[in-house]
This record gives structure tokens, C-alpha cells and sequence, in this order.
């Protein structure tokens, strides 16, 4: 992962996008491993009964998914300020593929900080799922 500089950095600038399978795998893995036991996030049968369309990934893993779309962009000397906007608008279910993309929005200096406004959203098959909302980094 290379450093990106503030100097770097021009509103319109695009962050790279990643792509995240959703398999049973995944979503048992991630309730798993954040203690999110709730069967709708790894029975497809419980889901549905709940008006699901099939098992779903949890608040914390889309959540997550920003902060690496982010961190990838920003890389370890800048830091994550604050997120708004999230805001889940579609299930992210099993057999899908979740798509994080971003864009730079502004970016600005307070005082020694070099500070940048980014959009950040999700998408899946059915159009945007989560977002559009805005993420404050610092660089260096």
C-alpha cells in the first residue's frame, strides 16, 4: 500500500473500487466473527420468513467495507475523521457482490491538517444499497 499525499489529491478523484463475493461462507464467517448471531445473517430459511429476500450481511461488515474502500485510498498515515450518511437502502443477500466505490468531494486545510472530504457508497445488482454518505480523512 503506498502513501497518498494530501498534495496528491484533487476533487473528482476517484477512489479504487473493490468487489466483495457474498457467499453463505462469507456471511457465516462474518457473524461469526463479530457476534452477530442472528439467523437472519446465516439462515436463508429464518431470513425469508423475516420478508428478507435471502440470508444478508450485517450493519458492521458493509461498515467495514467503507473503512477498506477508504484505507486502501488513504493508506496507514492518514487517518478516518468522520462518517455520515450511512445509511442501508437495500439488502446486501447471498449470490450478490458487493461493489464500494468513492469519490473525492473537497479537500481543505485547518490549520497543519490536510483535510478531504470523500463520497463513499455500496452497490449490488439492484443499484446503490448503502450511501451515499461522507467520509472526512486527513493526509499527510
Amino acid at each position: 500500500m503506498s502513501q497518498r499525499l494530501w498534495e496528491d489529491v484533487q476533487p473528482g478523484d476517484a477512489l479504487e473500487s473493490i468487489g466483495l463475493p457474498l457467499n453463505v461462507y462469507r456471511c457465516v464467517m462474518i457473524a461469526g466473527s463479530n457476534r452477530d448471531f442472528n439467523p437472519i445473517h446465516h439462515n436463508t430459511e429464518y431470513a425469508r420468513m423475516t420478508g428478507a429476500p435471502e440470508m444478508y450481511v450485517n450493519t458492521l461488515f458493509l461498515q467495514n467495507a467503507w473503512e477498506r474502500c477508504v484505507r486502501d485510498y488513504i493508506g496507514l498515515a492518514g487517518s478516518i475523521r468522520k462518517i455520515s450518511g450511512f445509511r442501508m437502502k437495500s439488502f446486501n443477500t447471498v449470490g450478490d457482490t458487493l461493489m464500494v466505490k468513492g469519490e473525492v468531494i473537497r479537500k481543505w486545510r485547518e490549520g497543519e491538517t490536510g483535510l478531504v472530504e470523500l463520497k463513499v457508497w455500496c452497490e449490488n445488482s439492484k443499484g446503490v444499497s448503502v450511501g451515499p454518505g461522507a467520509v472526512t480523512i486527513t493526509l499527510p
